[in-house]
């Protein structure tokens, strides 16, 4: 699994921090737990959404004020999404694109 995110994060770029979590069989670097969470929560929904068993790229634009629009990728299926959440993680809103 990849995010178009390469310099830092895989969710938000920041390029502090040192957390890694394995994601989708991917070992991933995050600045901090609650972008992991936030990372690990958004690919559960897609999967829920879309049925998918993995997800092969998700492209992220967008940040934590304003919320991220988001495409999925698995194989040459593509899923369109707009996820926003609070400080510490939880969902504030989602919707399909």
């Amino acid at each position: 699994m990849k995010t178009n995110n390469t310099e830092g994060c895989a969710l938000c770029n920041a390029t502090w921090g040192e957390y890694y979590r394995e994601i989708e069989g991917e070992k991933m670097f995050f600045c901090c737990n609650i972008c992991a969470d936030i990372l690990e929560g958004m690919l559960n929904k897609v999967k829920d959404e879309t049925g998918w068993n993995k997800i092969d790229y998700l492209e992220l634009h967008g940040n934590y004020s304003s919320g991220r629009t988001c495409t999925a990728k698995s194989g040459n299926e593509e899923f369109k999404y707009y996820y926003r959440t609070y400080g510490d993680g939880r969902v504030m809103e989602y919707k399909k694109l």
